[in-house]
């Protein structure tokens, strides 16, 4: 049976979706769909009921459907004629793929950004992890993956390339969700704030060689804990299956 969000017979406590507010409506819809497909509250493949979700939102169709429509252009829903919208699915080479391309340029991000990045921007990086760390404390995932996300994404803005933020910014949309799920595990959340530890040495000492073999290999790293937990997921699905 295909999974929707949210099929007329799902009890109204699955999922929690809080009522949006009218100001700012359009953008408020696409950062809030944006957050529950990134935070796994709309997994891949799960079809978007409009009638539901509008209620869920207290929205309207119009703003829902121009929601969509960014949402799609940015890979990470799906409208199929006839059949309604679609939260995306990549399939394993295609994730595997992603994040390859995603580890050259988180890399080519460093090395320039190590160049090119203000003392400001440096101190500004610095705060965020210190709020990253205590959000570990308090294993607060959403508030540690929002920190991470923008420390990543100041290091690509300090490298004041146009055309490498346009294709970072298309690339890493559809990695957003993968990215989230990495850290579920604390030996590998922990890994990454060690990870984010040596990015910063690396920004303060302007070395971008680490600092582009440091990204470089943090997303390799993420890439390849993706890739087993979805072998993993897949071997649970077969013994059930079996069973």
């Amino acid at each position: 049976m295909q999974n929707t969000l949210m099929d007329s017979d799902t009890p109204m406590t699955s999922p929690d979706l809080p009522r949006m507010e009218r100001q700012r409506l359009h953008d408020a819809v696409v950062e809030h769909l944006q957050r529950l497909i990134i935070e796994g509250v709309l997994t891949p493949g799960m079809k978007l009921n409009e009638r539901e979700v509008c209620e869920r939102l207290g929205i309207s169709r119009t703003p829902l459907r121009e929601a969509m429509k960014v949402l799609a252009s940015e890979g990470l829903i799906d409208i199929v004629p006839n059949r309604g919208a679609f939260v995306s699915k990549m399939n394993d080479t295609e994730i595997w793929e992603a994040f390859e391309m995603m580890s050259g340029l988180e890399a080519l991000s460093g090395e320039l950004a190590a160049e090119r990045i203000s003392p400001a921007e440096i101190a500004d990086i610095k705060v965020l992890h210190q709020a990253m760390l205590v959000c570990r404390a308090q294993n607060d995932l959403p508030g540690y993956y929002s920190r991470n996300q923008t420390i990543h994404n100041k290091i690509n803005e300090a490298a004041r390339n146009s055309m490498l933020r346009q294709i970072y910014l298309s690339v890493n949309r559809r990695l957003l969700a993968l990215r989230f799920k990495s850290n579920f595990k604390e030996e590998k959340w922990d890994r990454a704030i060690h990870e984010h530890d040596e990015m910063i040495q690396a920004l303060e000492a302007r070395d971008g060689k680490r600092l582009a073999g440091i990204l470089r290999q943090h997303l390799l790293d993420k890439r390849d804990s993706v890739m087993a937990d979805l072998r993993d997921a897949s071997a649970r699905a077969a013994n059930g299956k079996a069973a």
